[in-house]
């Protein structure tokens, strides 16, 4: 009973098995950009999975690189990595310094709802009215946590008040940056990897991952402070951690989520991490949060819920 169950919903159970992961791996990132800075955790974690897929498709398949990928999956994979990994990740590690994780992730949630773009511009998917009326409550979510009303005059408590961020717009403009990415790397990494095995086809989008920050680095002239940033134990430990529920198990779970499941519901259920990091924000991180920021995030994930119902 339990297996058939399992069977019938494996793409479902990958998604929330991924939310926990990225839940993990979010906060693991948050700690080790502070301390060495995002750009560095980026090239460190991305060489770290790497090495651990590498390891794994040894065991499991029986080769250390992915040579029986066809073109096919070579370039459409490569592209994702790049709009995933490079692009996506390099704007979303640094949301994570100057917002924090449980934000960023907050604002994460609206990429199945960019995936729907990309769809319907790429693809010439249509959006309902359903779908249009989930989007605004994802967003109406999002301005509960991000936006606040203050008063000029503290004399006056009921002169006008101004609507303002609560949370630096370059940070938000970050994480929704990332959101981009994700949602974009998601469908192409769908199309990119068809019917071949998940955990190579996230070794080619880590591979393209790592390329592409070695070149950032070296257009940056930044190699010397990677040097400096390995010699940080603690930081580089939690990229470790980060490494291994992140571009490892995170993004091989969430390929494996939309190989058996539509790629809606499957960033629908990994879209409950804003949800999911509270606890972890107040215990680990030691954040606090006040009741119209826990009311935004139910909001958000309802929104993004009723996207794809």
């Amino acid at each position: 009973m339990l297996n058939d169950f399992i069977l019938a919903h494996k793409g479902e159970l990958a998604a929330l098995i991924t939310a926990f992961f990225w839940t993990i791996t979010a906060l693991a990132f948050e700690s080790a950009g502070k301390k060495i800075g995002s750009l560095q955790v980026n090239l460190i974690r991305l060489t770290m999975a790497f090495i651990f897929l590498s390891i794994f498709s040894w065991f499991m398949r029986g080769v250390i690189f992915p040579t029986d990928a066809s073109v096919h999956n070579w370039v459409w994979l490569s592209i994702s990595g790049l709009v995933g990994f490079v692009l996506g990740d390099l704007v979303l590690f640094q949301a994570y310094v100057v917002v924090g994780a449980r934000i960023s992730m907050l604002i994460m949630a609206l990429a199945p709802g960019v995936a729907a773009l990309i769809g319907w511009a790429w693809l010439g998917e249509t959006v309902t009215l359903k779908q249009g009326i989930a989007m605004l409550l994802t967003f109406s979510g999002i301005a509960m946590v991000i936006l606040r009303r203050e008063i000029h005059d503290p004399e006056k408590p009921k002169a006008r008040r101004k609507v303002q961020f609560s949370y630096p717009i370059a940070g938000l403009l970050l994480a929704f940056g990332g959101a981009v990415g994700q949602g974009g790397g998601l469908v192409l990494s769908k199309y990119g990897m068809a019917d071949y095995d998940v955990f190579s086809a996230v070794q080619i989008r880590v591979l393209t991952g790592v390329v592409g920050f070695a070149l950032i680095f070296t257009f940056l002239g930044r190699w010397k402070k990677l040097t400096e940033a390995l010699r940080n134990r603690r930081a580089i430990s939690r990229t470790a951690i980060g490494a291994f529920f992140g571009p490892f198990l995170g993004v091989s779970f969430s390929l494996w989520a939309v190989k058996f499941t539509t790629t809606g519901v499957a960033s629908a259920l990994m879209s409950i991490v804003p949800v999911l990091i509270i606890p972890f924000s107040v215990l680990i991180m030691k954040e606090r949060f006040n009741p119209k920021e826990l009311l935004g995030a139910f909001v958000t994930i309802l929104g993004v819920f009723l996207f794809f119902m």
